[in-house]
């Protein structure tokens, strides 16, 4: 089966733009909390984005299984024959959505051979869409314009801007690597945003200590690659996926410029003999 991903642009942002117009309207006429298994938390909106998305990707591509967040987990001894598959988490943020603010977005990707060939992530409230396609480049679409390209930057080392999510920086393995790291700039930034600030040059790296999921970092993966950057495991070795029996990623690191090898920052020691300053923005 061959798919072309310059065709699935359009519908698929088109799927995303109509699971986001369901997320808004229970995200403005509000909305119960449940937690699920894992004591994530679980809204509405994550199940009415599901389904939207569910159902536009069956009739787009019906021999293609999707793979969700918020779907019934499918055996690996029957995934691990799937070549092709979707990939997708239909409300990224689930606490950003519920602390009402709009770092939240709609993750899409397409997965073949283990590698995402194929991403889309739309935000609802800015109605900003990013998306990319191997050897096509990576875009970013603002509400009633044409795409434009988006390239990642090399970093200036002496004004690292770092991306993180809120509770990260408060102490544990990443504040021990940002002590190694040095004098930065740290961006408090919600969802698979930070990857897309990377993607565009706003951000020089977004290290990822802890656990989440393939529907994640797909559709990010492809983007920050295409945009000239790498989404990597800690030894610097790019993600794949449906490869294992988990779907749990390995801590990573998001980055722009692949000339720096952000590994050597990596220590065991929580208390650096030499601390540098630390700035947050």
């Amino acid at each position: 089966m061959d798919l072309d991903p310059v065709e699935l642009v359009e519908p698929v942002r088109q799927i995303a733009q109509a699971a986001s117009s369901a997320i808004l309207k229970i995200f403005y006429e509000g909305f119960t909390i449940t937690e699920k298994a894992d004591c994530s938390p679980v809204t509405e909106a994550d199940i009415a984005a599901q389904d939207c998305i569910v159902q536009g990707l069956s009739e787009l591509t019906p021999s293609v299984p999707v793979l969700s967040e918020e779907t019934e987990p499918v055996p690996f001894a029957e995934r691990q024959h799937w070549p092709w598959l979707w990939l997708i988490d239909p409300l990224d943020g689930t606490r950003e959505f519920i602390r009402h603010n709009d770092e939240f977005c709609v993750n899409i990707a397409l997965i073949n051979g283990h590698e995402a060939v194929f991403g889309l992530i739309y935000l609802p409230v800015s109605g900003v869409c990013y998306f990319a396609y191997r050897h096509g480049g990576a875009f970013k679409q603002m509400p009633d314009q044409l795409p434009s390209a988006i390239r990642s930057r090399r970093v200036d080392q002496r004004c690292i801007k770092v991306a993180g999510s809120r509770a990260a920086y408060s102490g544990g393995r990443l504040q021990t690597y940002l002590n190694y790291l040095g004098e930065h700039h740290y961006l408090s930034v919600g969802s698979a945003l930070k990857s897309c600030l990377v993607a565009e040059g706003e951000v020089d790296l977004y290290p990822r200590f802890g656990p989440t999921c393939e529907w994640d970092t797909a559709a990010a993966q492809i983007i920050v690659e295409e945009a000239g950057g790498r989404l990597t495991d800690m030894a610097m070795c790019p993600l794949r996926y449906n490869a294992r029996p988990t779907l749990i990623n390995p801590d990573f690191f998001v980055f722009g410029d692949p000339s720096q090898n952000w590994s050597r920052y990596l220590r065991t020691d929580p208390s650096p003999p030499t601390p540098h300053a630390l700035r947050t923005l």
